[in-house]
């Protein structure tokens, strides 16, 4: 991962200080707190139902064992003893006193960690794949290139107060991890026929109030000329994005109302004001990719002798290795997905302790290389096929060692009411009781991949209009009720679900997603999964059998 230097620190130093002044002015009442609130988004600290929350930037959801450490002990010290992982692939803290907030940033500073651009209308978190730097499906580490746009957009004054939030997200394999088209830019790393490497440029991607998938506008962007093309694009929405209407301020709206031809005419011809040359020099780029340099793996057989030994004599390992170990691009490692949906849990919450654990297992068996996915989980990148057993152990007995990564359980849901001063429902019981339906281990992998995703209220942080069965939170006369939708995908065949019917009340939310599945477990093919049977049948089978049982 990047290494901050002197100029990164001093930054952070200063930042800290200005918001501990600013924090000391809010508590003596010389700023109200209209005055204060914009002061404190900008770094990260939102007023919600309960407490302030503070919400940490984790850039491309890379941390090292120190960082998480650090966040580990800011739970315990600041919070209520765990943190929430966010679909940014953020940190959230849910407990904090405002007086404490400066101290908690002087601590984040400290392991190169902030709180910067994780609010306000600015440019977001810049997310990439988990698996980067890991997988053989890459073209190229989408690390490098997140990082770049990090550094250019972090205080960037020409787009530090958009219309609206941006949100960017960066892959570069086939199979999408980062739900690139439902951003507001998505970029895919292709490469041409003479090997040059470049970016499709998908824009105007997004959920909540009005969502879309984002069109491409650029089938094949020259890399060395990414950052002037954002430019274009962040000065056409800065130029034309509505102001005056919150709901219709995302470029989302822009892009539709003017046509994805017309919008990406005006972005060539605003890209070829700025001119030719390399927006990246040779040095600069060198030199960010010198910190994602590939680790020092060792030749190892591509089979491990001790991991099939352990798999044939414990089924709950077995288990554990069909659905969480992933293919690595190095024999003789793999990917460990560590999944932060254990029935009953709060979906994406770690404990401090199990953020210990996590730190702990990634400096002794994981080269320090700890990854955070935009559903809600963890990743140890780099593993020795051998050594799975003892992490597995490890994650076994801090209570992370679910083996329910892509199936039925392993659920996308924000705060939600619970939390959240903007959601209209709960999320985080409603995944609990869904996740307590399908506790069977056996029944979950007969199901097979299957993605559940909640929101509380229709801005959407739980990506409900993406999941292959998503569950809006809507209020009607003061009492919760769900709106369900089925087909959507935030994979590299994105589409946004279609509304099965009436919303329902809370208490029969887990139960129509249990008939959800039985119907698609008996019309289904064989090979297909949920969203493909969907696709192929359509919504009639599965509305009938959920309404019909409502009455």
């Amino acid at each position: 991962m990047y290494r901050y230097d002197t100029i990164d620190r001093e930054m952070l130093a200063d930042r800290a200080a200005e918001f501990r002044a600013q924090v000391a002015r809010r508590l003596s009442g010389d700023l109200t707190e209209d005055q204060f609130k914009p002061l404190r988004l900008m770094n990260g600290l939102y007023l919600q139902l309960h407490a302030y929350m503070l919400r940490i930037a984790i850039p491309y959801g890379s941390l090292n064992p120190a960082q998480m450490r650090k966040l580990a002990w800011i739970a315990r010290t600041y919070d209520r003893g765990y943190g929430h992982f966010t679909t940014r692939t953020n940190i959230q803290f849910h407990w904090i006193k405002l007086r404490d907030a400066p101290d908690i940033l002087d601590h984040l500073a400290g392991v190169d960690m902030h709180a910067i651009q994780t609010s306000g209308n600015c440019i977001r978190n810049v997310t990439a794949d988990p698996y980067a730097g890991a997988t053989a499906e890459e073209l190229d580490d989408p690390r490098v290139w997140a990082e770049a746009m990090r550094q250019w957009s972090t205080f960037h004054p020409e787009f530090s107060f958009l219309p609206r939030k941006f949100k960017i997200a960066v892959t570069a394999a086939p199979k999408d991890r980062t739900a690139a088209r439902v951003h507001d830019i998505g970029l895919v790393l292709k490469r041409a026929r003479d090997g040059a490497l470049g970016f499709e440029v998908i824009v105007g991607g997004g959920m909540g109030r009005t969502p879309h998938i984002g069109p491409t506008i650029r089938e094949f962007l020259p890399a060395n000329r990414l950052m002037s093309y954002l430019e274009a694009i962040l000065r056409v929405y800065n130029r034309h994005g509505r102001r005056d209407n919150i709901y219709k301020a995302r470029i989302k709206i822009l892009v539709a109302a003017l046509g994805v031809e017309e919008f990406t005419r005006q972005v060539e011809a605003e890209w070829e004001k700025i001119g030719d040359g390399v927006d990246l020099p040779d040095t600069e780029l060198a030199r960010i990719r010198g910190a994602f340099a590939p680790k020092g793996f060792e030749v190892l057989p591509a089979q491990s002798e001790t991991l099939e030994a352990a798999k044939t004599s414990n089924p709950a390992f077995a288990r554990f290795v069909r659905n969480n170990l992933k293919p690595h691009k190095t024999p003789g490692y793999g990917i460990v997905e560590i999944s932060l949906k254990a029935i009953g849990e709060t979906p994406g919450d770690a404990t401090a302790d199990q953020m210990d654990v996590v730190a702990d297992l990634a400096e002794r068996y994981g080269q320090g290389d700890i990854r955070v996915t935009h559903e809600q989980n963890l990743v140890l990148p780099h593993v020795k096929l051998d050594d799975v057993p003892a992490v597995w152990a490890a994650l076994d007995a801090a209570g992370l060692a679910t083996p329910n990564i892509n199936l039925v359980s392993d659920i996308i849901a924000c705060p939600g009411l619970d939390y959240c001063a903007l959601a209209n429902a709960r999320a985080i019981p409603v995944a609990q009781n869904i996740a307590e339906k399908f506790r069977d281990a056996e029944r979950a992998e007969l199901i097979g991949e299957l993605k559940i995703k909640i929101s509380g209220c229709i801005n959407a942080c739980g990506h409900h209009h993406v999941g292959h069965i998503g569950i809006l939170g809507v209020d009607k006369k003061g009492e919760e009720f769900y709106q369900l939708t089925l087909g959507g995908s935030g994979a590299e065949d994105a589409s946004l679900g279609t509304i099965l019917g009436p919303a329902l009340p809370y208490d029969r939310v887990a139960d129509a997603v249990d008939t959800l599945v039985d119907v698609y477990l008996r019309e289904r093919n064989e090979g297909e999964r949920f969203l493909d049977t969907f696709r192929r049948t359509g919504v009639a089978p599965f509305k009938e059998a959920v309404y019909a049982d409502a009455h």
